[in-house]
């Protein structure tokens, strides 16, 4: 069942209980039915005196409402429940005491069933006669009290009054509620004044049966004062909180009527300025600051004439604003002078690198040109290394050593042509291509730009951005950039581009071909121990917040984290490796294990873990050579091992996932040493009844290239000759089928592979030599370097004393 307690017409007809009894309201005591029916309430409990409709549902109480209209006395009891829903209650749900009413109009429909509830007097359940709809319950009525009660019943009834009378001008709902309580009762008889004011709260139904059950007049007195006094609070808050919210209307709703009269009134004065008005002067103001070519200005005052004619409040006039203000926000001639000291470039850039001497000085050789030139324009570099060798930092170092304002972004995996040259502004959301973007950002006409990653740019049905790049890097064709967004050519030619690539091989050919290359090859264990202590240390300390009088590192354990953990070309895995540690040192500095740690070699394996890289000796034996390879992340040493599997019958295997053209370098090994083993003192008739297995370790690790190809002859040979090569040494070269050992690439990496490893005895093709002597004397330093032309001269160095 559900029960609506809505007080329409609040007819308050109360009895209150006492010691003393006296006569109902309604019907003398004597005639009151001794055993009633029962009816559940849910939301509050119901006081004499009250005067309410109520609704039920229609299915479980229309027997019990047709019974109580059979009756001669239509009186009914209203009970409490605990639960929220009546319909399912059971006896042991009611409260045990409720009040009397009479039952006036009862009448049903849409399943429910609505009657007015005169309140009577306050009743106990004595017994249950029916456990089960319709209820049916002996009762027992509770006497009312006295008439004078003495001083103290005045007390509290004259609070209650008044407490009333604060609550009437915050809520006037309970006027209404007061004045039918005083057309039927007198305002003396304090009784029924507590339970007017009890009904008149939205207190707890618990609280308010305590009231109802309440026998002594003061103590249920005392209970009603503390629920209206909390309910005038509450009311009070309420009017507060409403008189805030006036207030900020009114004052809002003040400053616009006046914000609207004042721009009435500047309207007729004539000093008033609409938006329209408002952007034209900005634009205004903006293309004086300017030196516009004559086609941007022509364009601007087009758009501007046409941004005049359009209402406000039109998605036209979005659009032409937008774009107006794209164009003039361009620092159309604006530049920064060029800082062409080399002097202070180097000085520089020796302060932000450790080695790449080289590298400076091609950066170097490239500013004395643009010194010539009275500026540095029209030029694109492309920086080429493995991750970690500091491309990025090198291209910022050139822009403070120029004095231009710097741009980074990445172009790796775009797809996107629009992302180059901007989309139309048909659009919606339409912007300018990222170098428009740039320029805007860095308001200059002549940065330096860094595009990142340039050979890991993407392709897709939206465009090729790698040919929408020739446009922008051609210094030709950049003096007319056309940005799609803008529509006005814009001259790019004064901009320096500095690209980065790990590899040339993914770069596009036309585009690599308007580079200047500039190759950074990795670094040396002495190089990379300057960079850690210069550069990598600090960071590291600052980024932790810790200075180097709580932690510090020995030269010792940085060589050994560089030889044993971070082998690459870079210094990247140096850098979290040297994280790592002073991460370690925070935690023993934070629990007070001690104030100050002093990390030395002896230390790493408890800081690091075991070391990735275990120093061996590079591999000596019959048909066992060490040879030289390049990858993308630096130069690599490579072992090549040769043996003879069985004598049943001749044959040739290769293993270690070699590529297809590393497969036919070592076929051709094969066929040159099957073919030449007499003149190189080895068994003509081996390889006719040998098996022999050729092996490059790691296998998992993909690998290809020529530059193999002596390394695998030499291996064969010395699986022939029987005799392994007379001293370590590594070697790198093509072999052809006349035994002429060609040119290869990545010598630098490759050197310093070997340096890396110990090995100070090298093999190199005579055309290379140019390139070794290229490399600067600290990497040349303590080796010994064999050029050759032909296989010949390998096998005589590789096995003649």
């Amino acid at each position: 069942m559900t029960e609506n307690q809505n007080p329409i017409e609040g007819e308050i007809v109360e009895t209150v209980e006492d010691a003393t009894e006296q006569p109902m309201i309604g019907l003398p005591a004597q005639t009151l039915p001794t055993t009633i029916h029962i009816l559940p309430l849910t939301e509050k409990p119901f006081f004499p005196a009250q005067t309410l409709p109520l609704v039920m549902n229609q299915g479980p109480w229309m027997e019990t409402v047709r019974q109580i209209g059979e009756s001669h006395h239509h009186l009914v009891g209203l009970v409490l429940v605990h639960g929220e829903k009546s319909d399912d209650a059971t006896a042991e749900d009611f409260y045990g005491v409720g009040t009397l009413v009479h039952m006036h109009h009862p009448m049903h429909a849409d399943g429910k069933i609505q009657f007015i509830a005169e309140g009577i007097t306050r009743f106990k359940v004595v017994e249950w006669v029916s456990g089960k709809p319709p209820y049916y319950a002996r009762v027992e009525y509770l006497p009312a009290p006295r008439q004078n009660q003495g001083e103290e019943v005045k007390a509290y009834a004259l609070a209650i009054i008044n407490t009333i009378k604060e609550l009437l001008p915050l809520n006037p709902l309970y006027s209404e509620e007061i004045k039918f309580f005083l057309n039927r009762f007198s305002p003396n008889e304090p009784a029924l004044l507590t339970d007017l004011a009890a009904s008149l709260t939205t207190a707890p139904k618990e609280k308010l049966q305590e009231v109802l059950e309440a026998a002594n007049l003061r103590r249920r007195m005392e209970k009603v004062l503390v629920l209206i006094k909390k309910e005038l609070e509450v009311a009070k808050l309420q009017s507060h909180i409403q008189e805030k919210v006036e207030e900020k209307m009114t004052t809002q709703q003040r400053e616009f009527f006046l914000r609207e009269q004042l721009r009435t009134i500047q309207k007729e004065l004539g000093i008033a300025k609409d938006d329209r008005t408002v952007d034209l002067e900005l634009y205004q103001d903006r293309i004086k600051k300017l030196k516009l070519p004559v086609h941007a200005a022509k364009k601007i005052g087009e758009e501007m004439d046409k941004l005049s004619g359009l209402e406000h409040g039109s998605p036209e006039y979005t659009v032409t604003r937008n774009y107006l203000d794209w164009l003039t926000s361009l620092p159309w001639g604006k530049h920064t002078k060029d800082k062409l000291n080399l002097e202070r470039a180097r000085k520089i850039l020796d302060h932000d690198h450790d080695g790449l001497d080289d590298v400076k000085e091609r950066i170097i050789e490239f500013l004395a040109v643009g010194t010539m030139r009275g500026e540095v324009s029209g030029s694109i570099l492309l920086l080429v290394g493995p991750p970690g060798v500091g491309k990025t930092s090198i291209g910022r170092s050139v822009a403070t050593a120029l004095g231009r304002k710097f741009y980074r972004f990445s172009v790796g995996g775009m797809r996107d042509e629009a992302e180059i040259k901007g989309h139309r502004r048909t659009y919606i959301g339409a912007m300018p291509g990222k170098f428009i973007q740039a320029i805007k950002e860095v308001e200059s006409e002549n940065p330096i730009i860094m595009l990142d990653e340039v050979d890991k740019i993407g392709a897709s049905y939206q465009g090729d951005p790698a040919s929408a790049l020739l446009e922008v890097l051609d210094p030709e064709q950049n003096a007319e950039f056309l940005d799609h967004y803008l529509d006005v050519r814009f001259d790019l030619s004064k901009t320096l581009f500095i690209c980065t690539a790990n590899q040339m091989d993914t770069i596009p050919a036309p585009l690599l071909d308007r580079m200047e290359v500039i190759r950074l090859s990795g670094y040396l264990t002495e190089e990379k121990l300057a960079i850690a202590k210069h550069h990598l240390w600090p960071k590291q300390l600052k980024k932790a917040g810790l200075t180097r009088s709580q932690v510090n590192i020995t030269d010792g354990a940085i060589r050994r984290i560089i030889e044993g953990y971070a082998r690459e070309a870079g210094v990247r895995q140096l850098e979290q490796h040297l994280g790592k540690v002073i991460r370690k040192a925070a935690v023993q500095i934070v629990r007070h294990e001690s104030e100050k740690v002093h990390a030395t070699a002896d230390d790493l394996e408890n800081l690091l873990d075991q070391p990735a890289y275990i120093r061996e000796k590079p591999q000596n034996g019959i048909g066992v050579v060490t040879g030289l390879a390049w990858t993308a992340l630096g130069g690599e040493t490579l072992t090549i091992e040769a043996t003879k599997v069985h004598t049943l019958n001749r044959g040739f295997k290769l293993t270690g996932k070699l590529g297809e053209v590393m497969r036919e370098s070592a076929e051709i090994a094969y066929s040159y040493i099957s073919s030449h083993l007499k003149p190189f003192k080895g068994d003509p008739k081996f390889f006719d009844a040998a098996f022999v297995h050729l092996h490059v370790p790691e296998g998992a690790t993909p690998k290809d290239g020529p530059s193999a190809g002596i390394t695998m002859a030499t291996a064969l040979l010395s699986l022939a000759r029987n005799e392994k090569p007379v001293r370590p040494m590594a070697m790198t070269g093509e072999l052809t089928l006349t035994g002429q050992v060609l040119p290869v690439g990545g010598i630098r990496e490759k050197v310093i592979a070997a340096k890396r490893v110990g090995l100070s005895e090298l093999i190199l093709p005579a055309t290379n030599k140019p390139d070794f002597e290229r490399l600067p004397d600290y990497v040349k330093a303590g080796l010994s370097v064999h050029f050759v032309k032909h296989y010949k001269d390998v096998a005589k160095i590789v096995f003649e004393p």
